[in-house]
C-alpha cells in the first residue's frame, strides 16, 4: 500500500543528484514543488458493503504503508501538514507506517506532541549513500527513539562501515543507482556491508543492482526491469 500525503523533493545530498523520481531524465522531472495531494486522507477512507451492512477502511488492517516515497516526511515545505497527518497515523493503529529520510536531523521538531518513545506502528528507515553521510545522520538516528528503525543504503555510492552503528537497527538495506546518470555500485561493498550485518545480528537485504553494477571486476549496465531480480538472485539477503 502507498500513501503520498504530499509530494515533491529537492536535492540535499549526493545521493539525489540522479534521483529517480525527480532527477535530470525521470518522468516527473522539475517537480520540486511540495505540495499536499488529494491522497492526504486515504487512510482514514472507508467504503460501505451493503451485502455485509458494515463499513470498513479502504486501506485493510494489518498492511504495511509505505508512506511519502515520492518526497521526504520530514521537509520542511510539509511542516504545515504534518501535525495532521501524524494523528491519521494514530488513528490507524492496525496499519504500519514505513518512511524513509534524508532528514533525519529534523527528526526532532515534527514529532507530535505525544511521540514519547515512538509509536508501534511507524518505521523509520535513514538513508545512507556514502561514509561521510553514515557518519553524520546514523548518530543522529540511532539516539533517537524509535520503536522501529532500519538503515537504506541507496544508492551505494562507496563502501559504508555501519558497524558503529547496527545497535537496535532491525534490517539493512542495500541498492545501486538506477538512470541514465548512474554511477556504479560494487558488489564487494554490498557484501561487506552484508558481513558486518551478519556479526551484529541485523537483518540484511540486497535489493537492486542499479544501472552500472561491477562484480568480479567487470562492469555490467542492467535494465532496469532486471536490477531487482538479480540482486534476489544472489541469495546473500538474511533475516538477522
Amino acid at each position: 500500500m502507498v500513501w503520498e500525503p504530499w509530494t515533491g523533493c529537492y536535492k540535499i545530498s549526493d545521493g539525489c543528484t540522479y534521483c529517480y523520481y525527480y532527477g535530470l531524465y525521470s518522468k516527473r522531472c522539475g517537480q520540486n514543488e511540495v505540495v499536499k495531494t488529494d491522497d492526504f486522507y486515504k487512510p482514514m477512507e472507508t467504503i460501505y458493503m451493503p451485502r455485509k451492512k458494515i463499513t470498513k477502511y479502504k486501506m485493510e488492517s494489518g498492511k504495511t504503508v509505505n508512506t511519502c516515497f515520492t518526497t521526504d516526511f520530514f521537509i520542511p515545505e510539509a511542516d504545515e501538514w504534518r501535525t495532521e497527518a501524524w494523528n491519521i497515523i494514530k488513528q490507524r493503529p492496525d496499519l504500519n507506517f514505513l518512511f524513509i529520510t534524508k532528514r533525519i536531523d529534523r527528526f526532532p521538531i515534527s514529532l507530535p506532541n505525544d511521540w514519547g518513545e515512538g509509536y508501534d506502528n511507524v518505521t523509520i528507515g535513514c538513508t545512507v549513500e556514502n561514509q561521510d553521510l553514515a557518519d553524520y545522520r546514523l548518530p543522529l538516528f540511532t539516539s533517537f527513539p524509535i520503536k522501529h528503525r532500519f538503515i537504506a543504503c541507496g544508492p551505494l555510492l562507496s563502501n559504508i562501515n555501519l558497524t558503529p552503528y547496527l545497535h537496535n537497527i532491525e534490517l539493512v538495506t542495500t541498492s545501486g543507482e538506477t538512470g541514465r546518470e548512474a554511477r556504479e555500485c560494487d558488489y564487494n561493498w554490498i557484501l561487506n556491508i552484508r558481513e558486518q550485518c551478519e556479526k551484529a545480528d541485523v537483518a540484511f537485504e540486497f535489493r537492486s543492482t542499479g544501472s552500472q553494477f561491477r562484480k568480479d571486476s567487470v562492469l555490467y549496465n542492467i535494465n532496469p526491469k532486471m536490477q531487482h531480480r538479480l540482486a534476489c538472485e544472489t541469495n546473500i539477503n538474511s533475516v538477522g
